[in-house]
């Protein structure tokens, strides 16, 4: 498959001489070998699709955040380091470990909190001075390297590779992230939100997954303590340890992260197999509401129009009794419909103006220009900048 290797570099190395990431197109060729080639933009306003050429999330507003990763956490002003935390049997346990490793300096400590713009706990202090993780300090000793992972609990960051932990180093695509909710239940030891600036990133536990010291807890959580978070969840994190010293001897925490008790979610879900209806998840703090497969009767709105909280929706095409009434959630900042609702939006020009994204879902092999032609209509509206398409015709020859 070298020729088709060969091709596909070509295409790869001309994005990347146009500073283009990826390119949707669309190719019909005919048996005579007459060849229709569809560029489809891109577009700044415009996420690529997921494996297919169809459009993803439109931003109708530039630089618009979905609202959890709008939202910071809850000040802690009574929030206290854990007992277990002890600085001295800290320092002692990482030095009886790693007898030959070498620290950080103060100066480069303070390197460190200067670039961050934050004082680092006293806890990852220690940490620093007993070991600065250099690869360099090794000497290309992987076994050295292994010994830390297992001294420590998990492959420490050097000082350079320290980062806050706040919502925007946690990229989501719009259609995703929209349908995330921040919710801290009240014995809740770690806060619900995306990201926090004051969650210090200071290792991987070897799986794509951060560890970070927390010094914005929960309400039942400790100053200080060791949180995880999931490379493959898009909010919130989990606790591990109440202090670095219960980290580094293997202490981890028994307490559970919280629970709602009998509150309904922010997040319900209406299909076949979950909530049976629009009633059933209608709540004052309702705040993203996803209609799935449907095998009854299409579904009326109005249980949820005068809901104060509800942000987002998302509809299964063909799920709606009336997409005009979507017109009534005037709240909304994102909406994901199928193509006909999306038309029957535009004709009675009902397009919810409080939006700052959208998404259009498609199932099957639909056309991918009758789509292409709703999103552009749909940026037109917020004067943004539209999926620009590029023809190329030629001639392949007599297919063989």
């Amino acid at each position: 498959m070298q020729e088709e290797f060969d091709a596909v570099k070509r295409v790869q190395s001309a994005l990347a001489d146009a500073g283009v990431d990826d390119v949707s197109f669309t190719a019909e060729v005919q048996p005579t070998g007459k060849t229709t080639l569809r560029l489809l933009g891109p577009s700044p306003a415009v996420e690529p699709g997921i494996g297919t050429p169809h459009p993803g999330a439109l931003i109708l507003v530039e630089g618009a955040l979905p609202q959890p990763w709008r939202c910071p956490p809850d000040p802690v002003p009574g929030a206290v380091p854990a007992p277990s935390s002890d600085l001295e049997l800290l320092e002692r346990t990482l030095r009886e470990r790693l007898p030959d490793a070498i620290g950080a300096t103060d100066a480069e400590i303070a390197a460190a909190e200067t670039r961050l713009g934050i004082t680092l706990p006293e806890e990852l202090k220690v940490l620093y001075r007993v070991t600065r993780s250099r690869w360099e300090d090794w000497g290309d000793d992987y076994e050295a390297v292994q010994r830390e992972c297992m001294a420590v609990g998990c492959e420490l960051f050097t000082l350079d590779g320290l980062y806050v932990a706040d919502a925007s180093s946690r990229h989501c695509r719009w259609e995703f992230a929209a349908m995330e909710a921040v919710v801290t239940p009240p014995d809740a030891a770690v806060q619900g939100v995306v990201g926090s600036p004051g969650w210090i990133a200071f290792g991987d536990n070897g799986g794509g997954d951060r560890l970070a010291i927390d010094l914005t807890p929960g309400p039942r959580g400790y100053m200080g303590q060791i949180i995880i978070l999931s490379h493959e969840e898009n909010i919130g994190a989990s606790l591990v340890a109440d202090s670095l010293t219960d980290l580094v001897l293997n202490r981890h925490s028994k307490r559970g992260g919280g629970s709602a008790g009998d509150q309904p979610s922010a997040v319900a879900r209406v299909n076949i197999r979950s909530l049976p209806s629009i009633e059933a998840a209608a709540h004052p703090g309702l705040e993203v509401l996803s209609i799935g497969v449907w095998d009854a009767e299409p579904l009326s709105l109005a249980p949820v129009t005068e809901l104060p909280r509800l942000r987002t929706l998302t509809a299964y095409p063909g799920t709606l009794a009336d997409p005009l009434e979507i017109a009534e959630l005037t709240g909304l900042e994102f909406l994901e419909l199928g193509p006909e609702e999306w038309r029957t939006l535009l004709d009675a020009s009902a397009v919810p103006r409080s939006l700052s994204a959208a998404a259009i879902t498609v199932h099957g092999n639909q056309d991918t220009l009758p789509i292409v032609a709703i999103a552009n209509e749909l940026l037109a509206l917020w004067d943004r900048p539209p999926i620009i398409q590029t023809v190329i015709e030629g001639d392949l020859g007599p297919m063989p």
